[in-house]
């Protein structure tokens, strides 16, 4: 067998008993052998990997778009083959990016193509709705197209991905490196949902994390992790630069991060060697958008232009609470292309629309003037009377005796301190 040790790597892996080998709720279990001793450790899954099938195709894209009737023949036997095949099939995928195999990248190929099975077929589709997206936006950067899975181990092709850490969307963004990057994220509105916003930002992402580190195997750990934690296993590796050597000091995550690429590469492009074929999909009518420039509400859009609200929700999915808050700045609106001539005959109407009812939170609150006597205090306005200071006072009994505020006091006489002397006068509207 072919395992790191043939690649000159000092850490060798291998698998476990057919017993232990299980794959656990979230994670993996493996051997490792490092400098002639042994210990077992378990590689947590990518998140994507935990996804049921059911809760990918809850999507509205996917219930809409996807047949879930029609027979594509995909069976339930994985054919065995031995790890030179496997190792064959690596060498042939017209890619930049190294694709090594050992015992790990064989473990994430056998879920892919046994206990995943289903969520494979799903991805199969639903690479008609974003590798396009995927392509163009890493074709501009210049980068290795075998990237486009990438989306596949962050969150199986699910616009709707949330982590427990809080990365959202199918690139998987933290709201800070959004933010960098150009994406929006407030209370009404988060671009890291947004499929072609959100690619773009990835994109630049991964070419500024390649000029860094100049290998691509780091460059994706950085992205799972941050190029913080992959800088300081870098350190801890006495500066060693290659994604198996700094191995041993990653997150548990990002120890399967790289190996299942690897596996998605392989899974995506091997999958009929494997029985499996992707779901029917019936491609998307065409779309257009249209700008917003005033407060715009899905449920206008519905009642007006009778498009479906979950087909705009899938439309848009930016906009976090079916608001579009177009009077803060221009924001774009995706709609079917038989829509949009209505929304631009009709958008006067569209806007105006139950406004009263769906903006509660804009409207104006009338607020209570304040008395004649404060307006007076405030204005300096009023009759005036000159105090001479006596020993003793202080400007809070003074206030306390003419009805007003010390601040007013120090006010109408200029004073930046409380500080007062007796014999002088100060200046006093009742």
């Amino acid at each position: 067998m072919k395992n790191l040790l043939n690649y000159c790597y000092p850490v060798v892996f291998s698998i476990l008993s057919a017993v232990t080998c299980q794959v656990k709720a979230q994670s993996v279990d493996v051997v490792i052998h490092e400098n002639g001793t042994e210990r077992t450790e378990s590689i947590e899954l990518p998140k994507s990997m935990t996804y049921p099938i059911d809760s990918l195709l809850n999507d509205w894209k996917a219930k809409t778009y996807i047949d879930l009737g029609k027979d594509c023949s995909t069976s339930e036997v994985n054919p065995q083959f031995s790890d030179s095949v496997y190792m064959d099939r690596l060498s042939r995928i017209p890619a930049i990016m190294e694709m090594p195999y050992n015992e790990i990248v064989r473990k994430f190929i056998d879920l892919y193509a046994e206990r995943l099975r289903g969520q494979v077929s799903f991805m199969l589709s639903a690479c008609n709705f974003y590798m396009p997206i995927f392509e163009e936006a890493l074709d501009a950067y210049g980068l290795p197209i075998e990237l486009k899975y990438l989306p596949v181990i962050e969150s199986a092709l699910n616009p709707s991905a949330v982590s427990r850490a809080g990365a959202t969307g199918l690139w998987q963004f933290m709201i800070g490196t959004a933010k960098i990057y150009g994406l929006e994220s407030n209370s009404l509105v988060d671009e890291r949902r947004d499929p072609i916003k959100a690619t773009w930002a990835a994109a630049r992402y991964l070419k500024e994390m390649y000029d860094i580190y100049g290998d691509w195997n780091l460059v994706i750990a950085a992205y799972n992790c941050g190029p913080g934690t992959v800088n300081k296993a870098i350190r801890r590796a006495g500066g060693e630069t290659d994604y198996w050597k700094i191995y041993n000091y990653l997150p548990k995550e990002t120890r399967g991060y790289v190996p299942a690429f690897i596996a998605a590469n392989y899974i995506m492009t091997y999958y009929c060697d494997h029985n499996i074929c992707p779901m029917e999909t019936n491609i998307p009518a065409n779309t257009d958008t249209v700008q917003v420039s005033k407060n715009l509400h899905f449920e206008q859009i519905v009642d007006i232009c009778k498009v479906p609200k979950d087909e705009i929700k899938s439309l848009n999915p930016q906009y976090k609470k079916d608001i579009i808050p177009g009077h803060v700045k221009p924001y774009t609106l995706r709609l079917p292309i038989e829509a949009i001539s209505s929304f631009i005959d009709r958008q006067d109407t569209i806007y105006a629309h139950r406004a009263d009812e769906l903006f509660r939170n804009r409207k104006t609150v009338a607020v209570e003037p304040t008395t004649r006597k404060q307006v007076k205090a405030v204005a300096g306005s009023g009759k005036l009377t000159t105090y001479t200071i006596k020993s003793g006072d202080t400007l809070s009994t003074i206030a306390e005796k003419f009805g007003v505020r010390v601040s007013d006091i120090k006010r109408w006489n200029g004073m930046s301190g409380t500080r007062i002397t007796a014999g002088k006068r100060l200046k006093i509207y009742k």
